[in-house]
């Protein structure tokens, strides 16, 4: 999912006004990107969102809320970036609720940029602290966990053989493979596992 001509439009919802002006500001400096709309609460931007591809969204609230406004904002065809507003909400809760990303809060802007840009190409993005997750599964080598990790942190298939030094059809391989261990070979249910599975990067 992209803007016209290449631009991506996005929408900022958060709740402490430094953040919210100063990702609106990184946003209105950077040319491939186009903000459409800022305010403290998505029913507070809901008249401002209808032009919006991706929602960056940082709020203080509870697992059960957020996760609400993460559904309702998938439900109405916008893909969401969380910011975590606090220990006590993991990449998981967000992922599981529809989330396309999921940034740490100690994010440099150029991460910010890198994961808006990642997920609105309709990919995925997770960095998320390795504490907050349960540990690696077993069931996946240690080749599947790397091109896990990848696929979690927006690589395209492309990018994973450079990356890793193989070809991209060994790149396919291995994805069916995973996709049979996992029971699916959608990418938004591999990243999810990939959270669950402790396999993001924090980098």
């Amino acid at each position: 999912m992209s803007g016209r001509a290449g631009l991506v439009r996005i929408a900022v919802v958060g709740d402490c006004p430094v953040f919210r002006h100063g990702v609106s500001q990184l946003i209105d400096t950077t040319p491939d990107l186009r903000l459409v709309a800022a305010a403290p609460s998505v029913d507070k931007a809901d008249g401002c969102l209808r032009g919006a591809e991706v929602v960056l969204m940082d709020l203080q609230q509870t697992g059960p809320s957020l996760t609400a406004a993460v559904t309702k904002l998938r439900e109405r065809g916008h893909a969401v970036l969380v910011v975590s507003p606090s220990p006590q909400i993991d990449a998981v809760q967000v992922i599981q609720a529809g989330a396309s990303g999921y940034l740490s809060r100690q994010a440099e802007a150029d991460e910010v940029l890198r994961a808006i840009r990642t997920v609105g190409s309709g990919l995925s993005y997770v960095s998320a602290p390795a504490s907050h997750l349960v540990k690696r599964s077993p069931g996946f080598t240690e080749r599947e966990q790397e091109i896990l990790r990848l696929l979690a942190n927006g690589s395209t298939d492309q990018e994973i053989a450079v990356e890793l030094g193989i070809s991209k059809h060994t790149v396919h391989s291995h994805l069916d493979r995973i996709g049979e261990k996992a029971g699916s070979r959608r990418r938004p249910d591999l990243t999810r596992i990939a959270v669950e599975q402790g396999l993001t990067s924090s980098e």
